[in-house]
């Protein structure tokens, strides 16, 4: 039996606030830094500077029309990933993302799924989150809790009907929230809870994730889910950031691992993207 082809895919479509690619771009080089041999490709019609360029296997422009085009978040091509991802096994991530540790060990639990998604999500801490602030309409239309953020699929027949519901979903989202969202319901398309609501049409959710296990995983920073006593606007605003010679990283006194979902443009400086680089390649 041949050898299945796996890696990491990114969708990244710049918007007039955030440059999605930049941060696509510091992952790419987070994870050549803890996980040299994997592969990692870019889905985007943005341009890509001649420098980050070989950070990607592959640069895959966004198929069919962009369903997009007029929306902030970018949400609407996400479905698309599962048709244009070069590998037998995929993960997608995020692009607002570190790669903080060596994942390789995470293909082998992932390869007894054709679909994936995680449930459990962390504060900067290390704590699982149990608050519900940025999640009100998945408790209270029992919706099953999961993150897109990080998930995973190989090319299989079940993937590709899942992906296809998916399609359907998010291209209607107005009328399916109308079934499946009687509470607190998103003024906007939302890949997790369109996820959620596949999840639902297909009684799939104990084929697609795993309520026990520990990883994968990511630490989530949205700041009203870190265990503070007062909500909070921005996280930075509230702990430091310090990225050492190394590029071991902290938030605060706490030493992070795993892979972290910033979440907050600003988090990224030029002299992060810098140091990768330059620890990479030698070169500023």
């Amino acid at each position: 039996m041949m050898n299945k082809t796996k890696g990491i895919v990114v969708l990244a479509q710049n918007n007039e606030t955030t440059d999605y690619v930049q941060q696509a771009c510091l992952l790419a080089l987070s994870l050549k830094f803890t996980n040299s041999n994997c592969k990692i490709s870019i889905v985007t019609n943005d341009n890509i500077s001649a420098k980050y360029k070989n950070l990607f296997d592959e640069i895959i422009d966004i198929p069919w029309d962009d369903s997009a085009i007029d929306t902030e978040w970018k949400i609407e091509n996400r479905w698309k990933l599962y048709h244009c991802s070069p590998y037998d096994q995929t993960i997608v991530m995020d692009t607002d993302m570190l790669v903080l540790q060596d994942i390789s060990t995470w293909w082998t639990f992932l390869s007894n799924y054709e679909v994936f998604f995680t449930t459990k999500v962390h504060t900067y801490r290390g704590n699982e989150v149990t608050g519900d602030y940025y999640r009100k309409a998945f408790v209270n239309n029992n919706l099953p809790n999961l993150y897109s953020g990080f998930h995973y699929f190989e090319k299989s027949d079940f993937a590709l009907e899942f992906y296809t519901w998916l399609e359907l979903v998010v291209t209607n989202w107005q009328k399916f929230y109308e079934i499946f969202i009687k509470h607190d319901k998103p003024t906007w398309c939302s890949i997790d809870v369109c996820t959620a609501i596949v999840t639902l049409i297909l009684n799939c959710e104990d084929k697609i994730s795993n309520k026990i296990a520990k990883f994968p995983s990511f630490t989530h920073m949205k700041p009203n889910i870190q265990d503070w006593y007062s909500n909070k606007n921005k996280w930075k605003d509230c702990i430091d950031v310090y990225l050492d010679n190394n590029l071991q990283l902290k938030l605060g006194n706490h030493h992070q691992t795993g892979i972290l979902h910033y979440t907050e443009d600003d988090f990224i400086k030029l002299s992060m993207l810098k140091s990768y680089y330059k620890e990479l390649y030698n070169d500023n």
